[in-house]
Order: structure tokens, then sequence, then C-alpha cells
């Protein structure tokens, strides 16, 4: 079986599971708090419980799952304090990051910035779906990101993938333009190759979007990542839940 596009199983079950579970998790399918039984997800994806053990075990190295044993797995929920946490480092870290990348500007990077970004001002104007602009987004901050550092990048990478697409602030109408307005002010400040103004901008833009996920009930964290909701094991690679 194979309801998520993926191929079918490689060598190795362990990551084929991995690569699955990831795709739910990128996709949305799963959200924060969701339990996840390792004997649904082998019987899903027509495995042993071993490498769905095996995987849980990675995911859980690297963040995105928690494990206990008496509650077993679960997708990492956001409490409050660990949202904060989040939008601080990013902001920090992204401000270096363009700070970086605008330093070593290139013609081609440059052009690339604003080719990703009219992608994303297209879509948000014709009203495409929330995963869609939140992918187009992402794509626009790695383009901006793009010449800075392999570890900048990698590092960013780890940080982006805590948000899932079914939690995105592109879901709200107002929220996209003001995202939108920001992204024109810091590409600005990149054309004009002000490394000061723009890692400020940048880290403005983090921390706002910050404050509009805590101005909406819907987006802002409140979950005790301690306390996994109902298993949904069986409704990985079901159609992706939108807020």
């Amino acid at each position: 079986m194979n309801n998520s596009g993926t191929a079918g199983p490689p060598q190795s079950r362990t990551l084929y599971v991995l690569e699955r579970l990831k795709t739910d998790l990128e996709r949305g399918t799963l959200a924060p708090g969701d339990q996840l039984r390792q004997s649904a997800i082998a019987e899903l994806y027509g495995v042993s419980a071993t490498p769905v053990r095996e995987a849980l075990r990675i995911l859980a190295a690297d963040g995105t799952i928690d494990y206990t044993p008496h509650r077993g797995a679960s997708v990492r929920d956001f409490s409050p304090e660990l949202a904060r946490d989040l939008y601080r480092i990013r902001a920090e870290v992204e401000a270096l990051a363009v700070r970086m990348s605008v330093e070593r500007m290139t013609s081609d990077v440059l052009e690339s910035i604003h080719e990703a970004n009219t992608r994303l001002v297209e879509a948000t104007v014709r009203g495409a779906e929330p995963e869609e602009l939140s992918r187009l987004n992402m794509e626009l901050h790695f383009a901006i990101y793009e010449n800075s550092s392999p570890l900048m990048i990698e590092f960013l990478q780890y940080l982006w993938a805590r948000f899932k697409p079914n939690v995105t602030l592109w879901g709200v109408a107002k929220f996209a333009h003001r995202l939108g307005d920001d992204h024109s002010e810091i590409i600005q400040a990149i054309d004009a190759g002000d490394a000061d103004n723009v890692a400020s901008l940048m880290r403005k833009h983090v921390m706002g979007a910050y404050e509009l996920r805590q101005s909406n009930s819907d987006l802002r964290a409140a979950g005790d990542p301690t306390e996994a909701r109902t298993d949904i094991a069986p409704t990985l690679s079901s159609p992706t839940m939108r807020k």
C-alpha cells in the first residue's frame, strides 16, 4: 500500500517508514499531540513492528516526536513557552542568515529571490490553499538564505520542520497580506545591499509572525507535550487537514 505517493519499500524498511512518516508530518496529516501506535502504522505501511519502532526512535532523537514508556509515541506538541522559544531562536538565526546572504549576494541569488517572491504574491492574489502558500513562503525564505552557509541552511531546516502546514498563518487572509508586506520591505533592503537593515527587518518579521500567531486562538500554542490526543494512526496519508 502506498497512499502517500512515495515509492515502495527500499532496501531499508526503517528508511521507508521514516520517509512515509516524515511525509505525513509535513503534509499536516499528523498534527501536534497526535498519538502514534506502532501496530497501526505497521499495518498501514505493510511492514513489521521493528522498522516502525526504529523510525519512531529516530524521530524522537531529532525532537520531531515525543516518546515516553507509558504513553508511547506522539507528535510533539507546543507549549506556549516552547513556541516562544522557537520564534526567538528563529528571529536571531534568520537575521544572521540574511545578513550573511546579503554580504555574499550574487545576481543569480537575487534573481531567484525575486522569482520566489513573485510566485508567492501571485498565489496569494489568486487565493491559493494555505498549504501552498506556506510552501511558497518557505521557498522564498530559503531563497533569501541560499548563499549564507550550508550549516545555516541545515539548522534552519531543522527549525522550520517544527511547523506543520495545517497550522500555518497563511490560512488567514489578513495575516498573509501582512507577511507579504514584510517580504516586500525585506527584499527592498536586500536590493539595496543594506545588511544591517535587512537583518533588523527579518528579526522584526519573524517576531511579528509570532505575535500574529498569539492573536489567533486556532493558531497559538496551547498544548501540553506530556498529553497525547486520541490515536489517529489509521488516518495516516489521508487528505491534509486545513485550518
